[in-house]
C-alpha cells in the first residue's frame, strides 16, 4: 500500500501483544510513523503532543474504554484534533457496541481477530472515502450514514448546520485514476 509511509498513526490497546501486531501490519503497508499507548490517557496525551492521522483503539480497555476514549476525542474542549479519523479494534462484533463505537464517532469499526485485508479496508475507507464530519444536538463526528436513502422522506434534522469537512490524511491523497487502496503523497504528485 504505497503512499502510507507519511501516515502518522497511533495505535491504542492496553494489550502489548495486540499493539504489536497491528503495528506489524501497518509497517507491512509501509507506515514507518507508528505511536503507540497503553490506554486513553496516555493516548489523548499523545494527540495533544504528535500530529497524528488516524487513530485505531481498542475497544475494551480499563479506566476509559475505547468509545469514552473516542467521545473525549470529539467532544472535548481540550481536544487537540477532533477531526482525527478513529478506526475501533474489538473482539465483541455485538449489533450493540458497533453502534456505541459508531455513535461515539469513530469513523470504522474493525473486529478482531484482526487480518491485514480487514484493516487495509478500514484504512482505505478512511483515504479514499472520507466522510464529511457534522454536529447535531448530540452528536459531533463522521456522517453516520454510508449512503443516502433515496426513499426518505422525512425532515432533514441536520438542516441549519453541516460542515463538509474530510480531513486530509497528512498529504496522501487517492491517485488518479487509480484503484481502491492506490494512493501517492504530495511528493510525488509535485514531481509528475
Amino acid at each position: 500500500m504505497a503512499g502510507l509511509e507519511r501516515v502518522r498513526f497511533l495505535v491504542v490497546d492496553d494489550n502489548a501483544h495486540m499493539i504489536n501486531i497491528v503495528k506489524t501490519i501497518l509497517r507491512g503497508f509501509g507506515a514507518v510513523h507508528i505511536f503507540e499507548a497503553k490506554d486513553a490517557t496516555e493516548a489523548f496525551h499523545r494527540l495533544k503532543h504528535d500530529s497524528i492521522d488516524i487513530c485505531i483503539t481498542d475497544y475494551q480497555m480499563e479506566v476509559l474504554d475505547g468509545v469514552e476514549f473516542v467521545q473525549l476525542v470529539r467532544n472535548s474542549s481540550d481536544s487537540p484534533n477532533r477531526y482525527v479519523p478513529i478506526v475501533m479494534l474489538t473482539a465483541h462484533s455485538e449489533r450493540s457496541k458497533v453502534t456505541a463505537a459508531r455513535d461515539a464517532g469513530a469513523n470504522e469499526f474493525c473486529c478482531k481477530p484482526i487480518t491485514a485485508i480487514e484493516l487495509r479496508r478500514k484504512i482505505v475507507a478512511i483515504v479514499d472515502f472520507p466522510r464529511p464530519f457534522i454536529k447535531t444536538g448530540n452528536y459531533f463526528g463522521p456522517d453516520r450514514r454510508r449512503r443516502q436513502d433515496p426513499k426518505y422522506q422525512g425532515p432533514e434534522r441536520r438542516e441549519g448546520w453541516s460542515e463538509d469537512h474530510k480531513p486530509p490524511v497528512n498529504g496522501v491523497k487517492k491517485k488518479s485514476g487509480a484503484g481502491s487502496g492506490s494512493f501517492e503523497t504530495e511528493d510525488d504528485s509535485q514531481a509528475s
